[in-house]
């Protein structure tokens, strides 16, 4: 019974579309017959990533020991992946910010807080991966190190530290805070804080952060709170003094002034922090507004991001710090 009426179904859809084959869809059988264009759009989608990957391949052969390098000698002015070499040779990727205030910016760190609530476990180079401990001031002393880590790529997925924090004489330090988990072409869009000094301090320090925090050692127990390193005033490229206050804690914001970037400073605990980014402190609470340390805290603030949390996480309460901030990799550049 089945099949006869299947059999008068097909005789009916015969009669009354006029052919077998109408009844059925047609067969795509040239790639032409696709709509919109697609086989044209692929072609040129192709075509224009297959130019993109030889651009960027052919900047392989520039020698150069930072972005600024490559933009003066080659006038390149796109932001992207570069190729740089150390003084003794070494070849490695990193990011270049070719536009921002005259461009020419190397990235040569990301600090990204993988958990907000482990306290100097896996992960938290830029702190101490080996527990709050007062055996190891320093932790894992990666301020002051030629240790490297991460991918340029990955930089606002994990830490990252490339060759260049050591190896190249800059004169400024751009940072940007960009959302977790954000693709490098979105990150200067992304960015809820970008900023540069333009006081060119680091020549007052050795031409780097490493050779800035051999100075000033990011170490439990170094000074007290009255003995930060230096403040140097900020340039906004994106946000301002009350966006920044806003980034942080009510309680945070009545013991620092916005437009600074702060090195070393150190809490009422004796821990060191290595950067206050966009904020100088006037307090000893610093845990909460400043990221990085050293390898012993309080046992509730240690960690990349040491107590950014305190209240409550992305409630802007207390000593808190907002959620966008919390989870925002912050990205370390030099020129």
């Amino acid at each position: 019974m089945l099949s006869r009426t299947l059999l008068f179904l097909g005789i009916f859809l015969i009669l009354e579309h006029g052919s077998p084959i109408d009844v059925f869809p047609q067969e795509v059988t040239e790639a032409t017959d696709l709509p919109g264009g697609i086989v044209e759009d692929t072609e040129n989608l192709t075509r224009t990533n297959f130019e993109q990957l030889q651009r960027m391949s052919d900047r392989f052969k520039y020698i150069a020991r930072s972005c600024k390098e490559i933009l003066d000698n080659h006038s390149e002015r796109e932001d992207g992946i570069y190729y740089l070499t150390t003084a003794n040779g070494m070849k490695y990727q990193t990011f270049c910010d070719m536009n921002t205030a005259g461009g020419g910016w190397t990235l040569v760190a990301s600090v990204h807080e993988n958990s907000i609530y482990g306290r100097c476990t896996v992960g938290d180079r830029w702190s101490s991966q080996q527990g709050n401990n007062p055996n190891l001031p320093d932790g894992d002393g990666n301020w002051s190190n030629r240790n490297t880590f991460g991918l340029v790529e990955s930089a606002t997925s994990d830490d990252y530290k490339n060759p260049g924090y050591y190896d190249i004489a800059a004169e400024d330090v751009s940072v940007w805070h960009v959302p977790n988990n954000f693709p490098m072409e979105h990150w200067n869009l992304a960015a809820i804080l970008r900023y540069h000094t333009e006081n060119r301090f680091l020549r007052l320090y050795g031409g780097n952060l490493f050779n800035l925090f051999k100075q000033f050692p990011v170490r439990y127990n170094v000074g007290s709170c009255s003995n930060r390193g230096p403040a140097i005033p900020i340039v906004y490229d994106h946000g301002n003094m009350e966006s920044t206050r806003n980034l942080y804690g009510p309680s945070s914001r009545k013991e620092f002034d916005p437009g600074f970037i702060t090195f070393r400073a150190i809490n009422n605990e004796l821990g060191a922090m290595a950067i206050c980014s966009g904020v100088k402190p006037r307090g000893c609470d610093s845990e909460h507004y400043c990221i990085g340390g050293g390898g012993y805290f309080h046992p509730d603030q240690c960690g990349d991001f040491p107590s950014f949390d305190w209240d409550r996480l992305g409630r802007d309460q207390g000593w808190s710090a907002s959620k966008e901030m919390t989870e925002s990799a912050v990205l370390l550049f030099y020129r």
